[in-house]
């Protein structure tokens, strides 16, 4: 029995070491937003605690555009990101096996929830979307979720057109993210546009998450220049995903951590989470039915 036990135990031991071998490194794939090297600095603070908690070189990657990190996923070159509803969509119902969401971030409030906020200079006298008719509007990535979906769906609705150039609006434009929309508004290269903000806090701060609140943060803007012209419903907070074929020990690992990383580092946390946030809890893939019912309808 004593022999047995010991066998037992080696057998344990060395299915313990396989699979904590099974990983040589771990990547993530930071979402556009911002610029590239603003990302990687939000970040890094996390890639560190990456690598002591697993033990393995940990990367971040920040490629020019949203469909960067969604091919990654896809691909399992990149094994973790926070994406947006709609990028999250965009891979569910390409491989819904590829990865799974585990945490969203939280609002002070406790909501999981932000908005798309449309906004314009405040000397161009432009203070809602009928004031933007026939001139030039922009919008993020095409797949954002409050850079394009949802504004795509509930802007038409409100004026009765479509989003094509002319419609209603002069002219529509790829801006290619939210940073770029941005200053895009606040440099008069187009005259307004859509970016994200969880519409919780004050105007003037960018509200306490979001583009808005990391481009004042980084001296972009003035929310003084700026004006909202528009506000949509809420819009699920996008997930913390991972790639679904990891280790069971890595997921729970870097959920872990993620989860944990608000009471560990507050500025961490801030960097992460774009912003003043009750940090990351758990979520389920149901949480993004409407979403993915709205991208599936959008591209058929």
């Amino acid at each position: 029995m004593k022999k047995l036990l010991a066998i037992l135990a080696a057998t344990t031991a060395l299915a313990g070491s396989v699979q904590a071998q099974e990983i040589k490194e771990f990547n993530i794939g930071l979402l556009g937003g911002e610029n590239a090297q603003d990302r990687l600095n939000s970040n890094e603070c996390l890639r560190k605690y990456a690598e002591e908690t697993l033990g393995v070189p940990v990367k971040l990657f920040a490629p020019a555009d949203y469909d960067g990190v969604i091919q990654g996923m896809l691909g399992g070159t990149i094994d973790m990101s926070w994406l947006g509803a709609s990028a999250y969509a965009k891979i569910y119902l390409t491989d819904p096996a590829a990865v799974s969401p585990v945490l969203v971030k939280t609002n002070l409030d406790g909501s999981f929830t932000y908005h798309s906020i449309g906004f314009a200079r405040k000397d161009s006298g432009i203070t809602s979307l009928e004031d933007m008719k026939g001139k030039k509007f922009g919008f993020g990535d095409p797949n954002s979720t409050s850079g394009y979906l949802i504004p795509s769906v509930e802007i038409p609705a409100i004026t009765g057109a479509s989003m094509e150039n002319g419609a209603y609006f002069g002219e529509v434009v790829f801006t290619g993210g939210h940073e770029q929309t941005i200053v895009a508004v606040n440099n008069g290269d187009v005259d307004g546009g859509v970016t994200w903000a969880d519409g919780q806090g004050n105007w003037e701060d960018g509200y306490n998450s979001g583009a808005l609140r990391k481009a004042v943060d980084a001296g972009l803007v003035d929310m003084n220049d700026l004006v909202e012209i528009w506000k949509s419903k809420p819009i699920p907070e996008g997930p913390v995903v991972l790639r679904t074929a990891l280790p069971e020990d890595v997921k729970a690992k870097m959920t872990e951590l993620v989860q944990g990383l608000h009471a560990k580092d507050p500025d961490c946390a801030y960097g992460v989470a774009a912003g003043e946030t009750a940090g990351f809890t758990p979520i389920t893939h149901d949480y993004y039915d409407s979403i993915i019912a709205v991208r599936k309808a959008q591209s058929n």
